[in-house]
C-alpha cells in the first residue's frame, strides 16, 4: 500500500457561541500540535474566522444556513439550536463531500460539539468516524442524560412538590437532586428536553471527549463510563493543555498595567460572561456595593457607556475601580493582585478560576451555571452563591468582604490552591488529563 504523506485531517464543528468555540479551538490547537491537520467548519456567523489569524495552519470552511443570526433573539437559544440543526444538515453534507473531493481520503474524524448533532448524519453517510465533544462539565452531561428520559409535562407537575425537588435522581457524589437539574432560564421545557434527547443520542459516534478533570468530577465521570459505553476522554482543562487561543472578543490589556499597581490578593475581578447583560439599575447597585467594600475591583462591562450612569462611572474611577469591555481573563486570574472572582459560573470561567487557585463569588443565571455554582459552594467549597434574581449594594459589599477580607476567606483560598495543584499535576506527564490526551491521539491515529 502506498504510504500517505502529510498530516491526517480532523474536522471540527463548534457551535457559534464563545463559551463553546473557545474550548473547541483549544482542542484544535492540542491536536494540531500532535501532528493533525485541522479544518474548522462554521456557519455564516463567522465567529471564529474573524480571529483566524490566531490559528495559523488551520483551514476554515463556511457552510450556508437558512437561519439568520437575528433569529437567535426571536427564538431563544434552545429553539434556535433545534432549528440550526435542521437547517445545517444538508449544507454540512455538501461541505464534507467537497472536502473529500478536494483532499482525498485525508479526513480521519469529525469532532462535533454535542449540540451540533446534525453532524452525525453526514458522518454516517460518508462512513467517517465521529467523536462528540462536550465543552461543559461532566455533571452537566449527566444531567442531560437524566433529562432526556423525563417527560416535560410530568416534570413540571412533579416539581410543584417540595419533596420531589429534594429527591435524588442519580447515584452520584454529591447527590444530584431534581431541583439541581439545569432547566431554569432556558425556555420551554419541551424544547429543552428535545435538545437533551438529541445531545444524549450517541448515534454512530465512536468516542466522547469532555473538557474536565477527574479530580473535580470523578463520580460523574464514573457514571458516564457506565452509561455511554464508548471510549471517553477527559482531557481538561484544555486551556492548560494547549496554548490558549485569543478570545473572540477584543481584549483591553490596559487592565494588566492597572493590576500591576495593586496589592497582592486585594482585587476582586468581576465578569459575568459574554452573553448576559444586566439592567442599568442593577449595574448601579453593583457599582455602589463594590465601591462600599473599599476593595479595588476590575469589572468587565461590555456596554458601560450605556448601562453605567455618568455619576456612577465617576465614582467608580475615584474609589478604586477599573472597567474594561473585555479582559484577558486567564492572565487576569493568574495575576498576584487578584484575590477573588465574581462570576456567572460558566464552565470555562470555572475551570480558569480553579486553575489559578482563585476563590469565587457565584452569580449563576441559568442552566449549567447553577450546577457549576452548586459544586463551587458545596462540593469543592471554594466560593459561595449570591442568591436572588437581583442584588443590592449591601449584599454586594458583604459578599466582597466575605471573599477577600473575612476569616473564612482563608479556608476558601487554601482549598482553591489545593485544587490548583491537582489541575497542574493532571496536565503534566503522567497526569490523568495528559494520559487521556495521549490515548485520544493514539485512538485518532488508528482511524
Amino acid at each position: 500500500m502506498e504510504k500517505r504523506e502529510g498530516k491526517r485531517r480532523i474536522v471540527l464543528v463548534p457551535i457559534p457561541a464563545q463559551g463553546h468555540v473557545t474550548p473547541m479551538m483549544q482542542l484544535g490547537k492540542a491536536l494540531y500540535s500532535k501532528g493533525f491537520s485541522i479544518t474548522v467548519v462554521e456557519g455564516q456567523f463567522n465567529r471564529v474566522r474573524s480571529s483566524s489569524q490566531h490559528f495559523p495552519g488551520f483551514q476554515f470552511v463556511t457552510i450556508e444556513e437558512s437561519l439568520a443570526e437575528s433569529e437567535l433573539v426571536r427564538l431563544g437559544g434552545i429553539e434556535f439550536m433545534i432549528n440550526l440543526n435542521k437547517t445545517s444538515e444538508a449544507s454540512f453534507k455538501d461541505c464534507i463531500a467537497q472536502l473529500l473531493l478536494q483532499q482525498g481520503s485525508d479526513i480521519a474524524c469529525i469532532i462535533y460539539d454535542e449540540f451540533m448533532y446534525f453532524c452525525g448524519a453526514a458522518a454516517k453517510k460518508f462512513n467517517l468516524p465521529s467523536v462528540i465533544f462536550s465543552t461543559q462539565s461532566a455533571t452537566n452531561y449527566v444531567s442531560r442524560f437524566v433529562l432526556s428520559k423525563i417527560n416535560a409535562d410530568k416534570f413540571s407537575v412533579d416539581m410543584e412538590d417540595p419533596g420531589m425537588q429534594e429527591k435524588m435522581v442519580e447515584n452520584l457524589y454529591p447527590p444530584l437532586r431534581y431541583k439541581d437539574l439545569p432547566t431554569s432560564g432556558l425556555g420551554p421545557l419541551d424544547h429543552l428536553f428535545e435538545v437533551c434527547r438529541e445531545a444524549a443520542n450517541k448515534r454512530t459516534a465512536c468516542a466522547v471527549i469532555i473538557n474536565t478533570v477527574s479530580c473535580l468530577e470523578s463520580s460523574s465521570l464514573s457514571w458516564l463510563e457506565q452509561e455511554i459505553e464508548i471510549p471517553m476522554y477527559h482531557i481538561g482543562p484544555l486551556h492548560m493543555t494547549a496554548s490558549p487561543p485569543s478570545r473572540l472578543l477584543e481584549e483591553d490589556r490596559s487592565c494588566i498595567e492597572w493590576l500591576n499597581k495593586q496589592k497582592p490578593r486585594s482585587v476582586i475581578y468581576i465578569s459575568l460572561g459574554s452573553i448576559f447583560d444586566m439592567g442599568t439599575k442593577e449595574v448601579s447597585e453593583m457599582a455602589w456595593g463594590l465601591c462600599d467594600s473599599n476593595q479595588p475591583f476590575l469589572w468587565v462591562i461590555r456596554d458601560a457607556s450605556e448601562s453605567l450612569p455618568e455619576e456612577v462611572s465617576t465614582m467608580v474611577s475615584e474609589r478604586g475601580g477599573y472597567i474594561v469591555k473585555w479582559a484577558p481573563q486567564i492572565e487576569v486570574l493568574g495575576h498576584p493582585a487578584v484575590g477573588g472572582f465574581w462570576s456567572h459560573c460558566g464552565w470555562n470561567s470555572t475551570l480558569e478560576s480553579i486553575a489559578e487557585g482563585v476563590p469565587m463569588i457565584c452569580r449563576p443565571f441559568h442552566g449549567e451555571q447553577k450546577l457549576n455554582a452548586m459544586y463551587i459552594e458545596s462540593v469543592w467549597r471554594i466560593g459561595f452563591q449570591v442568591e436572588g434574581s437581583k442584588v443590592d449594594r449591601g449584599e454586594v459589599d458583604r459578599a466582597v468582604k466575605r471573599l477577600i477580607v473575612d476569616e473564612e476567606s482563608a479556608g476558601m483560598e487554601e482549598r482553591a490552591l489545593v485544587l490548583k495543584k491537582k489541575l497542574k499535576a493532571s496536565v503534566k506527564s503522567g497526569g490523568t488529563s495528559y494520559n487521556a490526551l495521549d490515548e485520544l491521539v493514539k485512538y485518532l491515529k488508528t482511524m
